[in-house]
């Protein structure tokens, strides 16, 4: 009984931060200039209030919560987005429209470099978005959008300055953004500084009882410590400048972003798994017992845009980008001494021309280019210097009939892998990917979606070459992220993805319901598997491929319930459940359990109040060789209130977070035993802008 009452007060709690945006929004990174409803695409969009109130340090918490969306975190300064089950190399996140360009897909510990505080809106296209953006997109998309190249003249200056504190680690945050405009010039300012702590937590770091109900042993005294993660403290500092030229058809515009990053990994993470690859080295795991790795992150972007219109006889728009990413990031011991060095530079191009209506198609064709090289040297390298080369050109139309929409498209890729190493072969891959789709606005109020798709992904470059050049088990390279060693297979095949997604959405007035059902049938899916050996007591995995299916179901809707005292009432509901299966039967890892959520708000004309509450399961369903996670019930209270000053508007915001102070262990997380999320804390803070 006191189980449904949490569940039903928690659906009353209201939308959890998938606050969809209204009608008119056209999305960016969809090349047709579509709305949201005009698409049969599965898609999130956060930007305005929802997206400064969901916004949080890493974009894989920004965006949990959200129907078909999740967090992999690893520790509270690396949060990766997870789309319907699928993370790492199956999920693209995007600067601008170009790759982040970071190491974060190559490792469960390396940050994505966006940041969610600086963003305009982000949108995120669940299910398979190879046709637009790639094999690295089989499993979806992240477009972080921050303007940092002006789309248009300004008149006036713009911008915003906010500061806010969180209590769970300390957390100061300050970001400040200026926009202003010189006759056809515009300019973009923005930098963010973020100072934190190691993370509060309620109870033990590491499980504190196992399934018995007896103790562990904690080992270490870092890992035994109660009431907060040891060596969680970093520092973020970044900048960016950007300025366009605008002109009648259109702008070009450049900018520059620098990013310094410092954080460490949780004790029991790459500590444990380096003692036990040096277990008979005494003086090593003295060493890593005394603290934790810490990653020292820098990277410097340059992006270049040119958007013009009506640029040749039947084309409406051509638009271009270019980006340059130099990454660099190094693993610090803990006595200061350098580990592991990652380097990543990486070139991309995209071109979208868009063209005008041709017997009712519309349409727009893509070229996307891209080159990367990536190298690991140190003790932890176990990926050789790899030069990967990319190249794609993808069409996509819709048709309009009356009551009926319809959208297809197709995409052929080529992408090459050229290790440095004379045991390691060079790859190459072809890859074909295809889609259809169709909406029927059978009413004014109900719609109905169906999408169909066929895409292909190329192997990442740690799928085909962890380990290749090691000849025996004293020569593995443990990867200290999964604290286990993991063998690549340089003959992996393409990965080919079946999909379908049907949805029914309901609009009146203020109200919309919206159900998703969607099943991914994969075929020579890549995933790690269990050897069944073990090194210095460490698993041997190896990377294999099997048949595997997902499907699931997603749930979202807002209701304006009344006006009482002057502010409206809102409601928000949402749910979702995965489930993934290997063709011999055993679960996928890492999935998210099912959730139910919601949230309550009363917005007056200055103050607002909401209250927001989920529902997670237990995850029975973890994988072989995968730790089961509780399930827990999350509230948290906010208020927000608005008042002009000067020129512009001054929020002053507060969030009780956590409130019942749960244990909450992430099933999406490698580090699920050894860093739960925060325990109870307040985030509070200010923001102006003119």
């Amino acid at each position: 009984m006191q189980r449904m009452i949490a569940i039903t007060l928690a659906l009353a709690g209201v939308r959890a931060f998938a606050e969809q945006l209204p009608m008119e929004h056209v999305l960016v990174s969809v090349p047709l200039h579509k709305q949201t409803a005009e698409t049969a695409l599965p898609v999130t969009v956060l930007s305005g209030d929802a997206l400064s109130r969901a916004a949080a340090a890493t974009i894989g918490d920004t965006l949990n919560n959200a129907p078909g969306l999740a967090n992999a975190s690893f520790g509270p300064a690396v949060g990766q987005p997870v789309i319907r089950g699928q993370q790492g190399p199956r999920v693209t996140v995007l600067q601008n429209g170009t790759s982040s360009a970071d190491a974060s897909s190559l490792s469960a510990d390396h940050a994505v470099s966006v940041e969610a505080l600086l963003a305009d809106s982000i949108e995120v296209l669940r299910g398979p978005s190879t046709l637009l953006y790639g094999g690295g997109a089989i499993g979806g998309v992240v477009n972080v959008i921050d303007n940092r190249i002006p789309t248009k003249a300004l008149a006036g200056p713009e911008g915003g300055l906010e500061y806010r504190h969180n209590a769970a680690s300390d957390m100061d945050t300050l970001v400040g953004r200026l926009e202003a405009g010189s006759g056809n010039f515009a300019f973009h300012l923005d930098g963010l500084s973020r100072d934190w702590n190691d993370l509060r937590i309620p109870g033990y770091a590491t499980k504190e009882h196992d399934e018995h109900g007896e103790a562990h042993d904690h080992g270490s005294e870092e890992q035994a410590a109660k009431g907060y993660i040891d060596n969680s403290d970093g520092r973020t500092r970044s900048v960016t400048a950007g300025g366009s030229y605008h002109f009648d058809r259109g702008f070009v515009g450049l900018s520059l972003n620098r990013l310094e990053n410092n954080y460490g990994i949780p004790a029991g993470a790459h500590e444990h798994a380096l003692e036990e690859e040096h277990a008979a080295e005494h003086s090593l795991h003295s060493e890593h017992s005394a603290g934790g790795v810490r990653i020292d992150l820098e990277q410097t972007r340059y992006d270049a845009a040119l958007h013009l219109h009506d640029p040749l006889p039947g084309l409406e728009v051509a638009r271009t980008f270019l980006s340059y990413t130099d990454y660099q990031h190094r693993e610090l011991e803990p006595s200061g001494e350098l580990g592991t060095r990652y380097n990543s530079d990486s070139w991309e191009g995209r071109l979208e021309l868009l063209h005008k209506p041709i017997a009712s198609l519309h349409g727009v064709l893509g070229l996307q280019a891209s080159a990367r090289e990536f190298s690991a040297l140190g003790e932890e390298a176990f990926v050789p210097v790899t030069d990967s080369r990319g190249f794609g050109v993808f069409l996509l139309e819709d048709y309009h009939r009356g009551d009926w929409t319809f959208e297809g498209g197709l995409r052929l890729d080529r992408d090459e892998r050229k290790p440095d190493s004379v045991t390691a072969p060079d790859r190459s891959f072809s890859s074909f990917s295809v889609s259809a789709s169709g909406i029927w606005e059978f009413s004014d109020a109900w719609h109905l979606g169906l999408a169909l798709s066929r895409a292909e992904r190329a192997p990442a470059i740690e799928e085909l070459y962890s380990n290749v050049e090691a000849v025996g088990l004293a020569d593995y390279v443990a990867h200290a992220a999964t604290n286990a060693i993991e063998l690549g297979n340089p003959d992996l095949d393409t990965e080919v993805s079946y999909n379908a997604d049907l949805s029914l959405r309901w609009d009146v007035a203020a109200h919309f319901v919206k159900a998703t059902l969607f099943y991914n049938d994969f075929s020579d899916y890549i995933s790690l598997e269990n050897t069944g050996l073990e090194y210095h007591s460490m698993p041997v995995l190896s990377y294999q491929q099997a048949d595997a299916s997902f499907k699931g179901l997603e749930l979202e809707s807002e209701f304006s319930l009344a006006v009482v005292a002057g502010g409206t009432v809102l409601l928000s509901l949402f749910g979702d459940v995965i489930r993934g299966e290997l063709d011999s039967g055993a679960d996928v890892p890492r999935l998210p359990p099912r959730r139910l959520g919601g949230r309550l708000s009363w917005q007056g004309e200055a103050l607002e109040l909401w209250a927001r509450g989920v529902d997670v399961a237990e995850q029975k369903r973890a994988g072989f060789n995968e730790a089961d996670t509780a399930a827990y019930r999350r509230w948290d209270l906010g208020a927000d209130y608005r008042l002009a000053v000067a020129a512009g508007e001054l929020t002053l915001f507060v969030t009780l977070q956590n409130l019942q102070d749960e244990e909450i262990r992430l099933s999406t997380s490698f580090l699920r035993d050894v860093a739960p999320e925060a325990g109870r804390s307040i985030e509070a803070g200010l923001r102006y802008r003119f």
